[in-house]
């Protein structure tokens, strides 16, 4: 599976042949500690410096490494896809390998690193539910009127939550229905490729 990198991630990237191979493993270096502790821009100052070129250069050149690396563990791509994907950049061999070489270091620590980042969605624990039915009512003697409450327990961080919710059987029953018709397109060759390149 070959990166799908936009024109603009390409400028970024452009960068990169000017500059000496040192200075690229020290933009690798820079690329990872931004994913680990946030932006600092005083090192895209003190690189600007020494470089001769303008900060936004720098943080650009930087970023677009960044975009490369993370998108390459995200997907966990092949040593020979991602050599496919930099050499549509055009780089020089020696910077390739350097790139692969940044790569194959640090795809372990990248995927670590995002899988932190990604949000703790609260999980299921147990549901209870209720069926009402209103019979009569002082203005109206008869008629049927059902409600379904449903008490939701969720896990998040170890804690327990609770949420209660009440709907009419008829919202619950189209509820049912697209929850169904999700479950079924999860089945299909798309989904499962989609899903696969997440993991």
């Amino acid at each position: 599976m070959l990166l799908d990198l936009s024109e603009e991630h390409k400028e970024h990237l452009a960068f990169l042949p000017k500059v000496d191979s040192a200075v690229v493993a020290e933009f690798g270096r820079i690329a990872v500690e931004f994913l680990r502790r946030g932006s600092n821009p005083k090192i895209y100052e003190g690189a600007a410096r020494k470089l001769s070129v303008s900060s936004d250069t720098v943080q650009h050149g930087v970023e677009g490494l960044i975009y490369l690396l993370t998108e390459s563990s995200k997907l966990m791509i092949s040593e020979l896809d991602f050599q496919d994907s930099v050499f549509i950049l055009g780089f020089p061999e020696e910077l390739n390998k350097l790139l692969l070489q940044l790569y194959l270091d640090n795809r372990k620590e990248i995927r670590t690193i995002l899988s932190e980042l990604a949000p703790d969605l609260p999980s299921y624990h147990s549901l209870e539910w209720r069926l009402d039915v209103q019979l009569a009512s002082r203005s109206l003697r008869q008629q049927i009127k059902p409600s379904v409450t449903i008490k939701l327990h969720l896990n998040q961080n170890g804690d327990h939550n609770t949420q209660v919710l009440q709907t009419d059987p008829a919202t619950l029953l189209h509820l049912v229905q697209q929850l169904e018709q999700a479950l079924e397109e999860m089945k299909t060759n798309h989904c499962r490729r989609v899903v696969r390149n997440i993991k």
